[in-house]
Parts: structure tokens; sequence; C-alpha cells
């Protein structure tokens, strides 16, 4: 008798866990695609950006319009518990970076990430997608 109520009351903690994480990382997936719009709205900032003297009052407009789109985005993200993995200086994690080339540099320690291609983000305490990065290495000599 013991047993089973011993039984019946890890079932109810084991449910009971089980439902907490569904709610906390139930939008993982919504995420990872947002994570696509918002990475597409960095490379459209990038691209019109510029000196400000070659540029018309439309594309200004337009580059305003596209930053406050992007931190829209991100701000509603981190309402839901992503966060970005700040990298770039940081030594190299393979919990959370993806190496995608080295690079030689005799003045940076190795193992030191040097440029990151594509922002990492978490998911509370989970990853949701890894920062793909450029590592210091030793040079050769």
């Amino acid at each position: 008798m013991l047993r089973a109520l011993a039984e019946n009351e890890n079932l109810i903690r084991r449910g009971r866990r089980e439902r907490e994480e569904a709610l906390k990382y139930s939008a993982t997936n919504f995420a990872r695609d947002m994570l696509a719009v918002s990475d597409n709205l960095s490379r459209a900032v990038d691209a019109l950006s510029g000196s400000d003297d070659e540029q018309s009052d439309s594309i200004k407009a337009l580059l305003e319009g596209v930053k406050l789109t992007e931190k829209e985005l991100i701000n509603s993200l981190e309402r839901h518990g992503v966060s970005r993995i700040h990298s770039k200086g940081e030594k190299f994690d393979h919990e959370c970076h993806e190496a995608l080339f080295e690079v030689p540099n005799p003045d940076i320690e190795p193992g030191v990430i040097v440029e990151v291609m594509e922002e990492g983000y978490m998911i509370h305490d989970r990853l949701l997608r890894p920062a793909r990065v450029g590592v210091s290495k030793k040079a050769d000599t």
C-alpha cells in the first residue's frame, strides 16, 4: 500500500514537471522560425546602411522602419524567454557555439571567438540555435 502511494506521488510530480516544461518550451519551434525573420531584418539593415549623404529620405525612412521592426521582434522574443548569446571576444564553448572557420592570429589567445557569422539564441536555459562563429588559432610559424 505504501509503495502504491509513493508511486502515485511520483507520478503526480512527474506529470506536474512535464506540464511546466511543456508550457515553458512550447514556443520553441515558433521562436526558431522567427529567428530567420530576425536574421533577414539584420541583413536588410546592413544592406541599407551607408553614408547619410548618399541616401534619399525614402531610403532613410525605410531603414528606420526596418530597424524598429527588428527591435520589436527581438523584444517580443525576449518577453517569451528567448535571449541572444553574446559571443564575440568570448572563449569558444561547444555547448552554444558552432565553429565555421579558424583565424590564425598571434595576438589573440587560441580558442577565442573573433567573428560572429550568425547570432546564437537560448530559450530559457536551453539552446535554441548555436552561434556560428570564427575562432582564433595559434599562428603557424
